[in-house]
């Protein structure tokens, strides 16, 4: 399993939108990863993530409402840094194996697409294993070996094709490589559908049981936080106040504008008094600041200030009403993923750095369910959406690659390529991504802020 954070969160928060004027709440959406699954008996699981731009743009983060704080806690995995793994303390413990959890059930649910599109047309299939290497532990029924293995870099379906210890006929019709295309193509497709429909299952589960984040937008600029001793302290604002507007001005009632426009004018006017309409609770008055000096000649008056927005949750009102609400956000989610990899490869030099593996897959999926469990929800449905898109590129270890050479004998009118030749393509793709998730593992791992400690 691969990260690449440089890519990764979605580009909207998964959240519902409403003005306060406004009747009818709007979704927006975000998101993108990676598995393999080919004929040879391995299936390989890597996960990339995209992001966008940093800032106040809602559309590119996912927000976690509090209730003391209207802007939410937000939780940013571009400026990610792996923190460590406190299992001294419960809840950091059970947070680390709720997100251990969420991957292994994708590998799972990945593989189980596989694995039931062959059973099903009556294919043979011999091994079903989570992870990679030796094994752990390990049962058998109906012919098929069901095992865990050390290395959790995904997970593979076996088939008996060309396995010198198998005792079926090489010519058998219902081994993987003797039945027709499009038997194979259902195959080697099922572990992307099967990630799909997971994504929306879970989205579903969200939306009907916990509702999805609403914000809505107030006229604005809301100062969460007045540093002690500054000009803002000095002069009498206060956390929690809400500026109307600055020298007459009134600001615009959404979007990172207000601030913006703010802090042009609070900028331009050091050591000037700049007058500001503010709102405290039910009272509007003015209050008159003057800025202290930056030292780089603008500016500056000690606050933190953020769009007016609170947030709530929604649920749906029937069934028709959360297919609504869960197809809007999949769909989001979906093209934020394919806008997330376009980025990716657009800037491959800038993202390529910032690839990370199953711990620090983990690391972020714990510090997600530390914020709440709407994140958690948003983030296994990230996953599986990633590992569906990611795992459909034509590339040797994932299932686009087995795909194109299926597609490719096809084209030559059923005449396959030399066996030797596609066991040389794919697995020197699945050794690559052993190696390369072994490397992350070990450099993810000393990446952690207890391993640092150590050493």
């Amino acid at each position: 399993m691969v990260i690449n954070l440089s890519s990764y969160p979605p580009r909207s928060s998964s959240s519902l939108v409403r003005l306060t004027n406004s009747k009818s709440p709007i979704s927006e959406f975000s998101l993108k990863p990676k598995t393999h699954f080919s004929k040879s008996p391995c299936s390989s699981i890597c996960y990339s993530f995209s992001p966008s731009q940093l800032g106040l743009n809602f559309n590119n983060q996912f927000f976690f409402a509090k209730s003391r704080n209207p802007l939410g806690k937000r939780f940013d995995f571009r400026s990610w840094a792996i923190p460590g793994f406190d299992f001294g303390n419960f809840e950091n413990a059970q947070s680390v194996l709720e997100a251990a959890a969420v991957l292994t059930a994708i590998i799972i649910v990945h593989e189980s697409g596989h694995f039931l599109a062959a059973y099903l047309q009556g294919i043979h299939v011999s091994k079903f294993a989570v992870g990679f290497g030796p094994i752990l532990a390990k049962f058998n029924a109906k012919n098929v070996e069901y095992s865990i293995r050390a290395f959790p870099l995904g997970g593979f379906v076996g088939f008996p094709d060309n396995d010198p210890d198998s005792d079926i006929p090489v010519d058998d019709e219902n081994l993987l490589k003797n039945r027709p295309v499009l038997d194979r193509i259902i195959v080697i497709s099922a572990g992307v559908v099967a990630n799909i429909i997971f994504a929306y299952v879970i989205i579903f589960i969200q939306v009907s049981s916990v509702g999805l984040p609403v914000r809505e937008a107030f006229p604005g600029v809301l100062v969460p936080e007045v540093q002690a001793f500054s000009a803002a302290s000095r002069d009498g604002l206060l956390p929690g106040d809400v500026i109307l507007a600055i020298n007459g001005k009134e600001l615009p009632k959404i979007g990172p504008d207000a601030v913006s426009e703010l802090v042009d004018v609070i900028k331009k006017n050091p050591k000037r008094n700049v007058l500001l309409k503010i709102e405290r609770g039910q009272e509007d008055f003015q209050i008159g600041v003057t800025p202290d000096k930056n030292f780089d000649g603008t500016g500056k008056i000690g606050v933190q200030l953020s769009p007016n927005l609170k947030f709530s949750k929604v649920l749906p009102k029937n069934l028709l009403e959360a297919f609504n609400y869960t197809g809007n956000e999949f769909w989001g989610l979906s093209s934020n993923v394919l806008e997330g990899l376009r980025q990716t490869f657009l800037n491959f030099s800038q993202s390529a750095s910032k690839v990370s593996g199953p711990v620090a897959i983990i690391a972020v999926g714990a510090e997600v369910a530390r914020s709440n469990i709407d994140g958690l929800y948003q983030f296994a449905a990230v996953l599986n959406l990633n590992l569906a898109v990611i795992n459909l590129l034509p590339l040797p270890a994932l299932d686009g690659g087995s795909l194109a050479l299926v597609l490719l004998e096809a084209a030559r009118g059923g005449r396959k390529l030399p066996l030797e030749i596609e066991q040389t393509i794919m697995s020197s793709g699945i050794m690559l991504v052993i190696l390369l998730g072994l490397f992350l593992v070990v450099r993810d791992t000393l990446n952690l802020d207890f391993i640092k400690d150590l050493l």
